[in-house]
């Protein structure tokens, strides 16, 4: 007997730890066996809907969120026609909360599968194999109902089998034994269950007692990874850092078995990291651990509403602290559509949280999931959102439509300008132009709106246009700091070949430029890692720009801003004219070959400063 667990991911680069969790906790049973099968939301229902039919299962089991939820009940109703002796199971929180809904529309599935599913999968598939041993036929289908009813855990047709008890997390199996079934794809690692805090929006409030894998366990399994040289570890803990010893030991333990390769990702609630944690983190290896932040409002009555427990002054304190080490990204999260926040107030919370000066600043919208507080709540606090998944909020009493639209080509904005870290030099001389960031980039999602300009274009180079025409139009008196800013913020991320038409003309610096190489062949002062390369090949592989202003440094370029403004002349700090080809003129090297881990920006150098 067969059972197929399917997974319907967002991108082919994630993994659905949940069905492999089942498989292995179900382990072999006698007379059945688990195949998995794992998929895309972007790949055509007829050519899923064919593997499906292909592999023949007996029982199928769909694992079921709001990214893939409408694309699996179209699935549901045509695999009951192909396969129509195969029984459809469903689980996951997009069933689990209207479990009865679901039965009721879908009469072609089994069942559904209550909350943690992998005691319930087991004894499920317990089932499965003692019915093919017993060879039943189908004048015994009532005996094989009253068999489901004893499983706890489960919705079937008529009703709800006994509540499932929690899982012990150290007696979940190790997912990862064959990690060739994970190649190219991000690794989900599991180390608690539950959160102790009460956020309305989040189902992982309705799990208020946070369960810990044992630690020794959990240090074997890192491991694991770290002697494979695993690229990249994704916790997906809630708040990882809520029991502070569990998370200092796995701090402890990545920190001294640190591989220089291997980079793990954490959720955690920033205010309440403790001195020692805040130590021990600044001790990381760039790029050995990021963080993710949810701050959602600096709306302290909106922080209130949705039940948040946070200290904002300090959680703004101990981002600052982290950013200091220069060590660690940072991912800081704010909601639109929650309660008491209008268009002007969630301007001032991006304000806030911009300032903190994350790597990354994640403009998300309330969604508001089945089984949540939130969803008991809506119409008190007037939240229309979408009927379909995602659940995605269309308007409150605070937060029009026009002005969701409005921030859905804000956010558009900030992943182009801010998030993708292509154009910090550039945009941060550029704020200084308005009267706060977020109207900096209310005005580029206007700009990009009014010249039919294409958010959705692959070519690098097109976005730094439409952002030196931006830039030229709102700040004309500083259009050459522009060409240069863009100039600069273009070669840290990529050797270019083709030279955008913005670009300084490079003709009258060929010489110095060739000089240079000329006698980094012989000198190896700047490069002393391509002593195997002639003057042509270190050409080739970095570059070497002229500039006329200091746009590495951003305090001086705040002097440039004063003085141009003050002057009305385009002067450097030191005074020089900066007509531009003349003696006033710096180099800066370009290395590709030593990146900064944390940002992947080329090393730079000054000629005549190494």
């Amino acid at each position: 007997m067969k059972f197929l667990l399917c997974a319907l991911n967002a991108k082919y680069i994630h993994s659905n730890p949940a069905v492999y969790s089942l498989r292995a906790y179900a382990g072999e049973q006698p007379g059945s066996y688990v195949e998995i099968a794992e998929y895309t939301i972007n790949q055509q229902k007829g050519e899923i809907l064919a593997d499906i039919y292909r592999r023949q299962p007996d029982a199928i089991g769909f694992s079921c969120y709001i990214w893939n939820w409408a694309l699996i009940r179209e699935l549901v109703v045509e695999v009951a026609k192909v396969l129509p002796e195969a029984d459809i199971w469903v689980g996951g929180p997009e069933v689990t909360y209207d479990a009865q809904q679901v039965l009721l529309h879908y009469p072609q599935l089994k069942g559904v599968m209550i909350g943690e599913g992998e005691e319930t999968f087991r004894e499920l598939l317990e089932f499965y194999g003692n019915r093919e041993r017993e060879l039943l036929g189908a004048s015994e289908q009532g005996c094989d109902c009253r068999k489901l009813q004893q499983i706890a855990g489960l919705c079937l047709p008529d009703g709800y089998t006994s509540t499932r008890p929690l899982t012990d997390m150290s007696s979940l199996p190790f997912l990862y034994e064959d990690l060739e079934e994970f190649h190219n794809r991000i690794i989900y690692y599991e180390s608690s269950r539950g959160c102790p805090y009460r956020c309305s929006y989040c189902l992982s409030s309705i799990d208020k007692r946070v369960r810990l894998r044992d630690i020794e366990i959990v240090k074997r399994e890192l491991q694991f990874f770290l002697d494979r040289r695993v690229p990249q570890v994704k916790f997906v803990d809630r708040t990882f850092n809520c029991d502070h010893d569990h998370a200092m030991a796995i701090w402890a333990y990545i920190l001294e078995h640190d591989n220089g390769v291997t980079n793990f990702h954490f959720e955690i609630s920033a205010d309440i990291l403790r001195e020692d944690e805040i130590t021990l983190l600044r001790r990381m290896r760039p790029g050995l651990v990021q963080l993710e932040i949810g701050v959602q409002s600096a709306n302290l009555e909106t922080i209130r509403a949705i039940n948040r427990v946070m200290d904002l002054d300090k959680l703004e304190r101990i981002v600052g602290m982290i950013r200091e080490g220069n060590n660690i990204h940072q991912h800081l999260d704010l909601i639109a559509g929650l309660p008491f926040e209008d268009y002007e107030s969630f301007g001032r919370s991006f304000d806030r949280v911009y300032g903190m000066r994350p790597q990354q600043l994640q403009l998300g919208f309330l969604k508001v999931l089945k089984g949540s507080e939130m969803q008991e709540r809506a119409q008190e606090f007037g939240i229309c959102y979408q009927s379909a998944p995602p659940y995605e909020v269309l308007y409150t009493d605070w937060l029009s439509y026009g002005d969701v639209l409005k921030l859905k080509r804000i956010e558009e904005m900030v992943e182009l300008y801010y998030n993708s870290n292509q154009f910090m030099h550039t945009i941060g001389f550029l704020e200084k132009a308005f009267l706060s960031p977020f109207v900096m980039f209310e005005a580029l999602a206007a700009f990009y709106e009014e010249q039919g300009y294409l958010i959705g274009s692959p070519a690098r180079v097109y976005r730094y246009q439409v952002l030196y025409d931006f830039a030229k139009k709102v700040d004309p008196a500083y259009a050459d700091v522009y060409r240069e800013l863009l100039t600069f913020d273009l070669y840290l991320r990529e050797n270019v070949k083709s030279r955008p038409e913005w670009a300084v003309e490079l003709t009258p610096y060929k010489e110095q430029i060739r000089r240079f190489y000329q006698e980094e062949e012989v000198g190896r002062k700047y490069l002393p890692g391509y002593k195997d390369y002639d003057s042509r090949q270190m050409a080739k592989m970095t570059h070497l720009e002229p500039f006329s202003y200091p746009v590495w440094d951003v305090a001086e370029m705040e002097r440039v801003r004063v003085e141009v403004m003050d002057a009305g002349i385009r002067k450097s700090a030191a005074g020089q004219d900066l007509a531009g080809g003349g003696d006033s003129e710096k180099y800066v090297l370009f290395d590709y070959r030593a990146r900064n881990p944390l940002t992947y920006e080329a090393k730079t150098v000054l000629w005549g400063e190494a």
